[in-house]
């Protein structure tokens, strides 16, 4: 075929001469449908201009169909549509496009046109998706923070969780020293490892937020740089800048990298730039940068603030422990927190205890708010910060305020302002209530252990102070949340949370209520022939011989029972109500109401609406006791939220228990994601003329 005008190909010219040879790698971060939707769109419209492609999709379920060696060496060019980090070494010196994957799902004639004139990948700079008409994204700096936190995460709670169990079991009050464990104790060993993995967490943090943006040669400066920053000695200051100061030193080293990148140098010094170059003159750069430009900032604030304070412990109760309990919850271990908690525990051997009493009602709030907002509204939290939301909450029992670094380091704008807020009211009721401790420590533990005075408005103090904090929370978090997804709507981006299936994290009352569906009105599709042979999808067994007729598909999961051909409902949670009403006929739910709550919660993390008409509504929920498909067919349609603006006319919902999540019912999302792409597909399902015919189109699955 006849290239368009443009750079030419970058292909080896072996094969089939004048047959343009394409690749494709379709991602997700969050799921597997819109990967396989955008593999089987742009694998389609490649087919239709006789293009050959191949596309590897990573989805939850791996990385399938992957590109090998031979077939970059023979590429003409490489589509990548994705909204994760997808490794593009392997693609050096073949034109890269890089775009969203709703882009690869909407407008795949286009990037086809597109990636023949794309720049040539030449492995310096990491590719940035290209610009998408009306699309949102979240950025590179969102990206790359994310990436630091949740490498952060592992070191936060195994070393915040060792060093609570050394206090717990083998810690005391001692006036002089706060909670003291003896020396050459086995417990102090594990206070020591414990600690190890705390002062790591800083530099993990800002190395692997500049990994994500500068690649490999970013992660060394970028981790001394965050030890640098957590080190106050080394720029005179009692405190260093904890993560905060990790997020700057990320960022800067990252950028700083990219920047050194783009310096032309001489051929035979390239192969040494990124090993040898660029992190030793990024390190130096940024180590001393940080020493004599942003250390002596930190260094001054942290005396004035002493000085200040020193100047205020005449005033008001409630003025005093507010402040304090603002600057306790700001920076959680930086210089602003260390000021406040040094100027407490000073006062404690002048005889004043009420300061270090204010300190040590507002320590516990940030973490136990953190981990409280993660139990109030799960829908808003990950399952990994679900999980170090407990963490968090153990942590803040014995005092340990790191322990909600993750979620203010993930989201600055909302979790620091809540901190703030609860920590200041904490320390305002401790301050007017006269509440005092003995000991340079703060939490619940240290009124167990008997060094505070006036207990119970302690926890008073404490529990106000926690509730406030997880409130504010989630109250900012949703907030934020619902702009982005407006935003997003608003215009036409990329897709959200696509449908990975995503549980409620629940204990489910295993009751045996069963939830019967709205009956049917007669309205039907207009007849049509079903094309395609009823079968099996996968090689799990069946289900048992279904009464309603025609044989089980998709592995078994769906049945006559669970297929109806016309949806009563008018809107979205009615129509999630009936499908679970659909699902309760195989007699595989045991709980219809949390089934419905938590496939609504997982509409609120963002729409299972896919666009083309179709829905998938889903759960991971102890509310099943095994896998279960239903589908149904709205005639009007239903208003899903799609991003491409059309109502869902077929609708299938799954759901799975949690403790069988295995990988089946993700290739069950796939094969469906791939197969209702099939236009030919869609319109047999639609002219199907009852539960049977529409069992004999979902049998072409497989």
């Amino acid at each position: 075929m006849t290239i368009p005008a443009g750079p030419p190909p970058t292909g080896s010219g072996d094969g089939e001469r004048g047959r343009l040879k394409l690749l494709a790698v379709t991602a997700c971060p969050t799921g597997i449908a819109h990967t396989y939707m955008a593999a089987e769109k742009l694998a389609q419209a490649a087919e239709s201009r006789g293009i050959d492609m191949k596309v590897e999709t990573q989805g939850s379920i791996g990385a399938e169909n992957v590109l090998d060696d031979n077939d970059v060496n023979h590429a003409d060019g490489v589509i990548v549509a994705a909204d994760k980090d997808v490794d593009l070494s392997r693609f050096v010196g073949k034109r890269v496009l890089t775009v969203g994957v709703a882009e690869g799902i909407r407008h795949p004639e286009r990037l086809i046109e597109r990636v023949r004139s794309a720049p040539v990948h030449t492995g310096g700079d990491p590719v940035r998706p290209a610009s998408q008409e009306g699309g949102k994204e979240r950025s590179v700096a969102y990206k790359a923070l994310m990436n630091g936190v949740s490498y952060m995460i592992p070191f936060v709670v195994v070393g915040g969780l060792l060093i609570a169990v050394s206090l717990s079991l083998g810690g005391h009050t001692d006036p002089s020293g706060g909670l003291v464990i003896p020396e050459d104790s086995f417990w102090m060993d594990v206070n020591n490892i414990g600690v190890i993995g705390f002062t790591l967490m800083v530099p993990i943090l800002s190395g692997y937020i500049a990994y994500a943006i500068g690649d490999r040669p970013a992660l060394v400066p970028g981790m001394i740089g965050g030890w640098i920053a957590n080190t106050g000695s080394l720029y005179d200051s009692k405190a260093g800048a904890g993560f905060i100061g990790a997020i700057v030193t990320g960022f800067l080293a990252g950028y700083l990298v990219l920047w050194i990148k783009k310096v032309k140098v001489p051929k035979f010094v390239q192969p040494i730039m990124p090993i040898i170059v660029i992190p030793i003159v990024a390190t130096t750069t940024l180590g001393l940068f940080f020493v004599y430009v942003i250390g002596k900032p930190i260094s001054w604030v942290f005396e004035h603030l002493t000085d200040w304070l020193s100047g205020m412990t005449g005033t008001s109760a409630i003025l005093l422990g507010a402040i304090l309990g603002l600057m306790i919850a700001f920076d959680m271990g930086g210089p602003v927190n260390k000021t406040a908690f040094l100027f407490g525990s000073g006062l404690i051997a002048t005889g004043n205890q009420t300061v270090m009493g204010m300190c040590a009602a507002a320590i516990p709030v940030m973490p136990l708010g953190q981990g409280l907002a993660t139990l109030i509204r799960k829908r808003l939290y990950t399952e990994q910060e679900r999980e170090t939301g407990l963490a968090s909450l153990f942590m803040g029992c014995f005092g340990i305020s790191e322990g909600a670094i993750p979620f203010a380091a993930a989201r600055p704008a909302q979790v620091i302002p809540a901190n703030m807020l609860g920590g200041a009211v904490a320390g305002a009721v401790a301050g007017v209530a006269g509440v005092e401790d003995a000991v340079p420590h703060g939490g619940p533990v240290v009124a167990v252990l008997g060094a505070v005075s006036g207990v119970p408005m302690f926890f008073v103090a404490v529990v106000i102070g926690t509730m406030v904090t997880a409130l504010t929370t989630v109250t900012l978090v949703d907030i934020s949340e619902r702009k982005r997804r407006g935003a997003a709507v608003a215009g036409g981006g990329a897709p959200g949370a696509e449908p990975a299936l995503v549980g409620a994290g629940v204990d489910p009352a295993v009751s045996q209520q069963a939830m019967t569906g709205a009956a049917a009105t007669g309205v039907s599709a207009s007849a049509g022939e079903a094309a395609g042979t009823a079968g099996k999808a996968g090689a799990a067994p069946p289900a048992a011989d279904d009464p309603d007729g025609g044989g089980p598909v998709l592995s078994g999961y769906l049945t006559g029972r669970t297929v109806k051909v016309s949806l009563d409902a008018r809107d979205k949670e009615a129509a999630v109500r009936e499908m679970a009403g659909l699902l309760a006929r195989s007699g595989k739910v045991a709980d219809g109401d949390e089934l419905v709550r938590t496939a609504l919660r997982r509409e609120e993390q963002g729409t299972t609406g896919l666009g083309e008409e179709i829905a998938i509504p889903h759960a991971k929920t102890d509310a099943v006791t095994a896998p279960v498909v239903g589908f149904a067919r709205s005639v009007e349609g239903v208003e899903w939220g799609s991003l491409d603006g059309t109502k869902a006319k077929l609708v299938f919902m799954i759901a799975v228990p949690e403790a069988d999540a295995s990988d089946e019912h993700l290739r069950i999302l796939a094969l469906l994601s791939r197969k209702l792409m099939d236009a030919g597909f869609r319109a047999r399902l639609t002219a199907a003329a009852d539960e049977a015919a529409v069992l004999g189109v979902l049998g072409e699955i497989r």
